[in-house]
């Protein structure tokens, strides 16, 4: 690789960069400190951006200083952070490896955002890019896992991605580079590294065209993804009847029109940490009210949909009401109380606001969920009804009737937030107070 290999390569593909304000992850080793002498010397608007994970001792101290020296002979801005990796490792219950790389992204993320950064650049290479793909494979993954690093990722973008690493290690010898190595990276423990040292190579013995023989594959891959892609927009535009801040609603009948549903589950899924495939996909038959589970994301079976809605940790089961001199904060809103003044045939309720007798109510009011045996008397109706049949009759959906607060006056509901009042507590031309409820967003 040369210089004007380099230049060629982002005037012809990221011509891009050359307007915009750029931060290199630099790390100290050979790949992030070529990729920061090319952009340097073709002129592009570069800063630098270093961690510390603290994992080497003085070796990682060492990254550091060496870093900051190659800013200051450069002439280059540079900003350097460090991590108690282990201990976020063990608090957030991640590998260390796993832990650098969130706290990393993280930080680069929050850099530019702060500094007004249009992109970040990492030094990923065409071998990464192989290492990666392997690795994907040998884990088990979809044709996704399988199209390899993107070259462009949001703010992310990886110039050196169609230079391999010899060219790399050509560049810093012709340009008497100089770079810091990182023991670690020698060591097979890590699967990234056995396939570096001990597969790859046996790869390049059988084959000394891999990267460019791989580099068609993924071409390939990458066509046939992108006919995946158009597929599956044409059946997701069929299948999504509903998407809300709570859930995405899936017609199940159109999953099950297909000759292999759990493929089309997959793919209209993967990127909510599903694993149980098998499990997703004996929904599409399986009773109303059955789920699985992802960490952050569970599917339900509801009736003649599959609803996809995040886990929500619930924090409280009820408020109490004390005073209604002010408004009041619940989960899903504000609540607010104002007496009026008003003949009682000209006040009429609406689904986010409701008019009752205040003189009926038992305080301290309370805001709370459904419970076994609820019942209340639905005004304009005759009698009591169960709030399950109400719920039935309605047709909620499991989110909804999960997702359904009540104002109680003791046991007694007085409303069911932004759906029904209760009869008990109506104006009547025998109202002497008249209170006002209504529902606010925060």
């Amino acid at each position: 690789m040369t210089q004007e290999a380099f230049k060629k390569h982002i005037t012809q593909n990221l011509n891009f960069l050359t307007e915009s304000k750029l931060i290199i992850a630099i790390s100290g080793g050979i790949d992030s400190v070529v990729l920061t002498y090319l952009c340097h010397k073709i002129g592009l608007n570069i800063a630098l951006a270093h961690c510390n994970f603290n994992l080497r001792a003085d070796e990682s101290d060492g990254d550091e200083a060496f870093v900051e020296q190659l800013a200051e002979s450069l002439g280059l801005e540079v900003f350097v952070q460090n991590f108690d990796t282990e201990l976020y490792s063990k608090e957030h219950k991640r590998s260390v490896q796993m832990a650098a790389r969130e706290l990393r992204y993280n930080w680069f993320e929050e850099l530019s955002s702060q500094l007004q950064f249009d992109y970040i650049l990492t030094a990923h290479h065409a071998d990464d890019n192989l290492e990666t793909f392997l690795i994907n494979f040998t884990r088990g993954t979809g044709l996704e896992g399988l199209t390899g690093i993107p070259e462009v990722n949001g703010k992310f973008v990886r110039p050196l991605l169609p230079f391999s690493s010899e060219d790399i290690v050509n560049y810093a010898s012709s340009n008497r580079v100089k770079w810091r190595d990182d023991s670690s990276n020698k060591s097979v423990k890590y699967l990234r590294n056995k396939l570096r040292h001990e597969v790859i190579p046996i790869l390049k013995d059988i084959n000394p065209s891999l990267l460019q023989s791989f580099q068609s594959t993924l071409n390939n891959l990458q066509d046939s993804s992108q006919i995946v892609n158009d597929k599956m927009d044409e059946f997701l535009n069929k299948t999504i009847e509903n998407i809300s801040d709570n859930e995405v609603r899936f017609k199940i009948s159109e999953f099950k029109k297909m000759s292999n549903p759990k493929a089309y589950l997959f793919e209209a899924l993967k990127e909510f940490g599903f694993t149980e495939w098998h499990d997703v996909e004996n929904l599409l038959d399986a009773q109303p009210g059955k789920q699985v589970f992802s960490n952050e994301f569970r599917l339900i079976k509801d009736r003649d949909y599959l609803l996809l809605t995040k886990n929500e940790v619930e924090t409280f089961s009820e408020v109490v009401i004390s005073d209604i001199q002010d408004p009041v904060e619940t989960p899903f809103g504000v609540l607010n109380f104002e007496e009026v003044q008003s003949n009682p045939s000209d006040l009429k309720s609406e689904n986010h606001f409701i008019f009752v007798d205040k003189d009926q109510l038992e305080f301290p009011l309370s805001i709370r969920k459904k419970a076994e045996g609820d019942v209340f008397y639905p005004i304009g109706m005759q009698g009591k009804k169960k709030l399950s049949k109400y719920f039935k009759d309605e047709k909620f959906s499991l989110l909804e009737k999960e997702n359904t607060w009540l104002l109680c006056s003791g046991e007694a509901i007085v409303w069911i937030i932004n759906r029904r009042a209760d009869n008990r507590f109506k104006v009547t031309e025998n109202t002497k107070n008249i209170l006002k409820i209504e529902l606010m967003s925060r």
